[in-house]
């Protein structure tokens, strides 16, 4: 790894490059001397290029550059390796401005795929981006990367720290492009390029690009960024600042939430409070492609005030003049944080930063540190389970025979297949012969680093020095300083906005949030595994589609969930109230009226007895005795799902004969197998269909 040494374009090579800037940013513009550097660099054959530069630097302006200049000289096309299908969009506009031929192939145009990778292999297109996703894909492996290897004329990683494990944002896939630059002509120059990497993650990158690699690394800070922080509100009342105080925040931007369900929450707030006055859309990953373009153009034009979203609208988002960021709950690193905020302020004075803190964050920190953290135990169930196989196995097949949920076994695949111990082809994925090692020094370091993050954010939080000197030292920013204008270097936070919402809205959000229920989907299939019994769930052992009242940590139920476990008569009452509004709210859009309710309390209180009581009180139905739960010792958080299946089937107690559609009242589950069992022994005691009721769904 070296460091930046000043080097000049050729003329004729400086002449190219201002003809893709002049179109790109206007016909005054030039590259500055730090992006000529990188751009006289990568016209060098075989270079290897890491830009680590603040958002708004011009990162894209350096490789859309470089692509003109290797092309012009009779290079290759350039491959571009982007996280995201906004970015993808915005780069190909981009690209066609700067005069080149760009395309992508993702999962959005699949329609397009055979007539751009001809394109491609043909030599008429300059330009193709694809997301890691695809380059672990084997069909385009075969079709297009193993054609193109020896070709290439530059690499391009965006957001290289994604590569890294210590990274804020590592994602198995990416480790991708390392194959792809083991098989590189290497007369093939690669760029990489982040504004969130600090020391350590810039040296596992350029380890990664090789030793020879070209650091390029600037002042991280953001002089138009007033960063904010407001600490100790409660969770129903941040959603009520944010409700009260969006129209005082200027111009367009972005609220940032944890949780999808935060997302679609904190929408319905708004409106609550503004009506359609205040235009506002919920933007998550699990949208479909054409919605979450068609959210970014409504916020890039301003037909929108916010989107209010999930760290899914980040990476490649680039609206010059957006005007805010506010989070609901801190991210769990400064890194991340750092790089969400860098949305706004890129071409005003000034834009405002928002963080709304909650003590509640603390437990999501610990969820993202060890969420990629692999499991030996279940690694092992996983290789063993594959390596008795007759061929290959997909997902869902996995899923039932291990009984590992469908989302941890896509993790755990995709990281045994950066290690080469597993692969996958069309038919699923299958073992390589290959060893593997569980590596518990380096992943005790990764979460050691994820866990030193969150302390970060919490001196963040606390206000202990200049809140943007904070961001960048945490970035290693040798420049780092104070900003001036921070609430740390105030004493305030920007003027004109509140420091605690009133107490009326709090109350409307409160009210209206708590009117609605959370659809709780029944589990189709049995986890196999200790379970023994795996395939699909028979219709006549299935429950039907349920209501949760609170899921999770939902905001507006969180102080009054507390207050009934401890026996509160009012807050009892609430939930009492909630649950006939929902169940006649569920009855009307049904047409479905439970004849009989029963019971269950998961967790040895008396609540869901209490909620049936009092449901059958107000819809003059018939209300046996509560379910029971023989004693024992119960599962763990970590416990699969075969396991904690297994359990509650030895555990439930006999159930009383039943007939016809009957409610099922249930005080608390995570996973919903103690309601999935429940329900498949109602169903055998005669019920012919079976209504779930939760009150607290915890995941």
């Amino acid at each position: 790894m070296s460091t930046e040494t000043p080097q000049q374009l050729a003329p004729a090579q400086r002449e190219i490059a201002d003809q893709v800037i002049t179109s790109l940013a206007g016909p005054d513009a030039r590259l500055r001397a730090d992006q000529e550097t990188a751009v006289a660099a990568l016209a060098s054959p075989g270079a290897r290029v890491l830009v680590v530069q603040a958002t708004g630097w011009g990162k894209s302006a350096v490789y859309w550059a470089a692509t003109a200049v290797i092309r012009a000289a009779g290079g290759g096309p350039t491959l571009i390796v982007s996280p995201l299908l906004s970015l993808m969009r915005d780069q190909v506009a981009a690209a066609t401005r700067g005069g080149l031929r760009a395309a992508t192939v993702n999962s959005a145009n699949i329609d397009e795929w055979a007539g751009v990778e001809q394109e491609l292999l043909d030599g008429s297109l300059d330009v193709l981006l694809v997301s890691p996703e695809r380059l672990a894909n084997p069909g385009f492996g075969r079709r297009v990367l193993e054609a193109l290897a020896g070709r290439l004329g530059l690499v391009v990683i965006d957001e290289a720290h994604a590569i890294s494990d210590w990274g804020h944002d590592f994602r198995p896939d990416y480790r991708r492009v390392s194959d792809v630059l083991q098989t590189l002509n290497p007369q093939t120059s690669v760029l990489a390029t982040t504004a969130t990497a600090n020391a350590r993650v810039t040296a596992d990158v350029a380890a990664q690009l090789g030793d020879a690699t070209l650091v390029l690394r600037g002042p991280l800070a953001r002089k138009s960024l007033h960063l904010n922080v407001i600490d100790g509100l409660e969770p129903l009342q941040r959603y009520a600042w944010v409700a009260q105080e969006l129209p005082m925040l200027p111009g367009s931007g972005i609220v940032y939430v944890l949780t999808v369900a935060d997302a679609d929450r904190l929408v319905q707030a708004i409106r609550a409070v503004h009506g359609d006055d205040l235009p506002v859309a919920a933007y998550t990953g699990g949208l479909p492609a054409e919605e979450r373009h068609r959210l970014e153009d409504d916020l890039l034009a301003g037909r929108v005030k916010a989107l209010i979203a999930t760290s899914a609208l980040g990476m490649g988002f680039d609206k010059p003049d957006l005007g805010f960021v506010v989070h609901v709950g801190a991210p769990p690193s400064p890194v991340s944080y750092y790089q969400q905020v860098g949305r706004a302020g890129r071409a005003l004075d000034e834009a405002v930063v928002m963080l709304l803190a909650s003590k509640l964050d603390d437990a999501i920190w610990e969820h993202f540190a060890t969420a990629t953290i692999p499991d030996p135990a279940r690694m092992d169930r996983l290789l063993e389970t594959l390596g008795a196989a007759d061929g290959p196995m997909t997902v869902p097949g996995l899923e039932s025979a291990t009984g590992i949920r469908r989302g941890r076994v896509e993790l755990m695949c995709k990281q045994l297949a950066v290690d080469g111990v597993v692969e996958r082809s069309s038919e699923g994925w299958s073992v390589t012969g290959e060893p593997w090692v569980y590596d518990a020094e380096h992943y005790a370091g990764v979460l050691a680093v994820r866990r030193r993050e969150a302390d970060i954010m919490r001196s963040f939080i606390r206000g202990e020095k200049c809140l943007m000197r904070l961001l960048t030292e945490s970035l290693d920013d040798p420049q780092a300083q104070d900003c001036g204008q921070c609430s740390v270097c105030r004493g305030e936070i920007t003027p004109g906005l509140a420091e605690a919402p009133a107490a009326d809205i709090v109350a409307t959000v409160g009210g209206v949030l708590r009117r609605d229920a959370e659809i709780l989907e029944p589990r189709k299939m049995w986890p196999g595994g200790a379970f023994g019994t795996r395939g699909r769930i028979p219709p006549g052992s299935m429950a039907e589609p349920g209501r949760v009242l609170a899921f999770a940590d939902a905001p507006q139920w969180r102080d009054v969930l507390d207050a009934a476990k401890a026996g509160d008569p009012d807050a009892t009452g609430a939930l009492a109230d909630a649950a006939v509004t929902v169940v006649a709210q569920w009855t009307r859009s049904s047409g479905v009226r439970a004849e009989g309710i029963y019971s269950l309390d998961l967790t040895g209180g008396s609540l869901a007895a209490v909620l049936a009581a009092r449901l059958r009180e107000v819809g003059r139905r018939d209300v046996g005795e509560p379910l029971s739960v023989i004693p024992g010792p119960r599962p763990g958080r970590e416990t699969t799902g075969a396991d904690e299946a297994a359990y509650w089937r030895e555990h439930l107690g006999p159930m009383p004969q039943t007939a016809g559609t009957v409610l099922l009242v249930v005080d608390e589950t995570g996973t919903g197998w103690p309601v999935t069992l429940a329900a498949a022994a109602l169903r055998d005691a005669g019920a012919s269909a079976v209504l779930p009721l939760v009150i607290h769904k915890t995941a």
